[in-house]
């Protein structure tokens, strides 16, 4: 019998916003040579190519920093995995400022992709510890936000930063924020059950699904023979690099089309990412909600995952209009719509998988993305080279979203939890 919502128990929602600001610096590190792209191209002198290269280098890292930070975060737990993390990206992204060579800044971001990869497990895993199944999308949509407030943010501090102190202290000054992050996460994080803080009602609540029927540790490889793992490893596989586009090449569009700056990309991309902070938030509450009212978990996954594919099919005539802000409405719509589908895929996970074994499926999943991203980055720089059109793309990326759901749907069924 499900517990009612506990009064004055709220903690699990200030463990949620522990998630979203680690996500939020994430993503400020992330995206800074994105927005830095135009500048250092012209100071280091990379090809369309080079720039190609430099994103596949941390896209590869990212790969097997999944793969790796998956085992970790379930052998030792998020509280550890997640401070390894962050502390460990924070030292790689403030390292960029060192470098002044298309290799160095391939190097650099290869330290990156391997470190920053731990985000997200360590995030999918500590909301299955934290809320039950009907509020995990929306706990997911929320913390998964912070991808889009860090790129709002980005945008409007980076500029600022690199005309006023340089570039250099731009990567330095953002590399610093998760050491602050760290310290939060090491005082106020436990498991539920070992936090002090945390009222027996809303722990109650939070454990009223039925118990887990699977309690050991499965190593990854064992997970492979299961088509639900195949289900979410594709999905992540063929939706990933349409974000990894976006944040990687998107102020290089606006500045190829519309002749926009360092300085005039901030209000266009705000824009943009304010957007997807709405798609994202609202793809997980509308997931809950329709569990809410009864419809099945499964079938609530795939119908808003459904809805996020169709928003993002219009994306299709961004290269083709002749008004910025038409192209900015479509390119943010499709973000949106990305964001709300991310939120969703990633719950399927703690959905189908026991908690123990999340970390290590969202890890396979994220690799499988983080690949096809790094095949993904030399083919766009090759097709901009080769037409100088990104139709080409843009139509890649409007279609990716049906395609990987229609497989999806085909390998899982109705989904079921698995016992290991």
């Amino acid at each position: 019998m499900n517990e009612s919502l506990p009064q004055g128990g709220r903690y699990r929602w200030f463990i949620c916003a522990l998630l979203f600001f680690a996500t939020t610096i994430n993503y400020i590190d992330r995206q800074i040579l994105g927005l830095l792209a135009p500048v250092l191209q012209k100071e280091i002198g990379w090809s369309e190519m080079e720039y190609g290269y430099i994103v596949t280098a941390f896209q590869g890292s990212y790969a097997l920093g999944l793969l790796f930070f998956g085992w970790f975060i379930d052998r030792f737990g998020t509280k550890i995995g997640y401070t390894v993390s962050v502390a460990w990206w924070s030292v790689a992204a403030m390292l960029h400022a060192l470098v002044t060579t298309p290799f160095g800044f391939g190097a650099a971001r290869a330290g990156l992709g391997l470190s920053e990869s731990g985000n997200f497990p360590a995030a999918i895993k500590t909301v299955a510890e934290w809320f039950p199944k009907k509020e995990r999308a929306l706990a997911t949509g929320i913390f998964n936000s912070g991808a889009n407030i860090g790129a709002v943010l980005a945008p409007a501090v980076v500029p600022w930063l690199t005309i006023t102190y340089g570039w250099q202290e731009a990567f330095i000054v953002t590399g610093a924020l998760g050491f602050f992050w760290i310290i939060l996460w090491m005082f106020f994080y436990e498991r539920p059950e070992n936090t002090k803080r945390l009222y027996p009602a809303e722990l109650r609540y939070i454990q009223q699904d039925p118990p887990e029927l699977s309690t050991e540790r499965t190593p990854w490889l064992g997970l492979l023979k299961y088509r639900q793992t195949w289900a979410f490893i594709a999905g992540k596989f063929l939706t990933d690099p349409i974000w990894w586009f976006y944040l990687y090449w998107l102020p290089k569009f606006l500045n190829k089309e519309y002749g926009l700056t360092i300085t005039t990309l901030g209000l266009p991309l705000i824009a943009i990412y304010t957007m997807t902070s709405f798609g994202s938030i609202g793809g997980g509450w509308l997931s809950s909600f329709l569990i809410k009212r009864g419809m099945a978990v499964n079938r609530s996954r795939k119908m808003v995952m459904l809805i996020c594919a169709l928003f993002v099919t219009p994306i299709v005539f961004a290269s083709q209009v002749t008004e910025l802000w038409i192209a900015v409405l479509l390119i943010g719509l499709a973000a949106a719509a990305h964001q709300g589908w991310s939120a969703n895929i990633f719950t399927t996970a703690s959905d189908i998988f026991p908690k123990k074994a999340v970390g290590s499926v969202v890890g396979l999943g994220g690799m499988a993305g983080a690949v096809g991203g790094m095949l993904f980055a030399p083919a766009t720089g090759y097709i901009l080279e080769l037409t100088g059109s990104y139709l080409p793309l843009f139509i890649i990326s409007g279609s990716a979203y049906l395609v990987a759901l229609g497989i999806m749907t085909l390998l899982t069924g109705k989904a079921k939890p698995i016992v290991l």
